[in-house]
């Protein structure tokens, strides 16, 4: 029965999509049937089989790994704030991303990443019928995140028609940054993290293919890629140490969200608890987000927590979720842990959405960005139903 659910909740959750189509007349169904297909089949081989488990599950413990000798760097500073038993969030979660942010820019720097990305998305774009910025754009932006690659693309976004921008827009509220998986799978199970990346990379381009169908002509189906620049290129250790320096600030980003945003829902708690003691934040998402949630197959009390996680996530961040479900997790069953940390590994949220309309006003002309802004309830849609796709797919597998 809940295995039937969760295939309806999948099929509602493209329909939707289509109710919400801008063009429903010119969705290319063949390319989104592909797509789906390759999707499920990924979520198969990644959830289901052996070779995928073992192979999800020691990139997982390669991550850790990973933390681990970040945590060298972390006693070497903390001493004894360090305590290795009852970790904090600051340093289990986010001391990390000072070793594992510079190390992508060091592989970026060295030409290795970029090479793997232009290789990769030119492949999903032949497998997919994609055309080749969005598929390269959706690569990229899983190894160096959303405005990072926003910030590189600024001419090819300005040779592009507003309708793409918007696809361009709408695909980056699903992404996740490589460098923030070590941080996640310190806090959640590893394999379901490692399993939403690639899941997700499809899923966008199957929501704006669906609710943004755009036709690119040939000539206008170009790649950018990292490195085009005609400036010489930084000397390593100067690009090293901004690099470091970047990473230091996007931790105190991380640390001024998570504060700010878990305060206010605590405030916004204790005012509606004025009205009704039992009203909360939580409760009032979590009536919105129930029926999406109860389409994943799950009974009726562990949709309404994943419903109220959800919401959450979506008005706060990932972070605030994982980090109050690192304990919790574990004692739900092995569907309930793969729908909700499928559905958390993702960026799309309304902090998000204001750095996007932020980053393209500073890239893009202004009847350009006045578009993407008139749309703004597409772009957190689109992120939505990504999370919701993923979460469905790789729950099928794993009861």
């Amino acid at each position: 029965m809940y295995l039937a659910i969760n295939i309806l909740g999948l099929i509602v959750f493209l329909f939707i999509g289509f109710l919400f189509s801008k063009d429903k007349k010119n969705i290319n169904w063949k390319a989104v049937a592909i797509m789906v297909v390759i999707n499920i089949i990924l979520a198969a081989f990644l959830i289901g089989s052996p070779i995928g488990r073992r192979g999800v599950q020691a990139a997982a413990d390669g991550f850790v790994w990973l933390v681990n000798a970040s945590a060298k760097g972390t006693v070497f500073a903390l001493g004894g704030w360090y305590d290795a038993k009852n970790l904090n969030f600051i340093c289990s979660a986010l001391m990390p991303i000072l070793m594992v942010v510079p190390m992508f820019d060091i592989l970026t720097y060295i030409g290795v990443l970029p090479w793997i990305i232009k290789w990769i998305g030119r492949g999903l774009s032949f497998i997919t019928g994609q055309p080749k910025f969005e598929s390269f754009f959706a690569v990229e932006m899983m190894f160096l995140g959303n405005t990072e690659v926003l910030a590189v693309s600024e001419l090819q976004l300005q040779k592009m028609s507003k309708a793409r921008n918007l696809t361009i827009a709408m695909m980056s509220m699903s992404c996740i940054t490589a460098a923030m998986v070590g941080s996640y799978v310190e806090m959640m199970p590893g394999r379901y993290i490692l399993t939403a990346i690639p899941i997700n990379i499809i899923n966008s381009l199957i929501a704006t293919s669906i609710m943004n169908p755009v036709n690119v002509d040939p000539e206008d189906d170009t790649i950018v890629t990292v490195n085009d620049t005609d400036e010489k290129k930084e000397p390593f250790f100067s690009f090293l140490g901004d690099s470091i320096l970047g990473a230091g600030k996007l931790i105190l980003i991380i640390i001024a969200n998570v504060v700010a945003f878990v305060a206010l829902a605590a405030l916004i708690d204790k005012i509606l608890g004025l009205f009704w003691k039992p009203l909360s934040l939580e409760s009032i998402l979590g009536v919105i987000m129930f029926p999406f949630s109860w389409l994943m197959g799950l009974n009726v009390h562990d949709a309404w927590i994943l419903s109220q996680n959800m919401g959450m996530k979506l008005i706060t961040n990932e972070f605030v979720v994982m980090g109050s479900m690192t304990n919790k997790i574990a004692h739900f069953d092995p569907h309930f842990q793969a729908v909700l940390t499928t559905f958390v590994t993702s960026f799309a949220n309304f902090g998000t959405l204001g750095m996007i309309i932020g980053a393209f006003k500073g890239l893009v002309d202004k009847e350009t960005n006045n578009y993407i802004a008139r749309n703004i309830g597409y772009l957190v849609l689109s992120g939505i139903l990504v999370s919701l796709l993923s979460a469905a797919m790789v729950g099928l597998f794993v009861w």
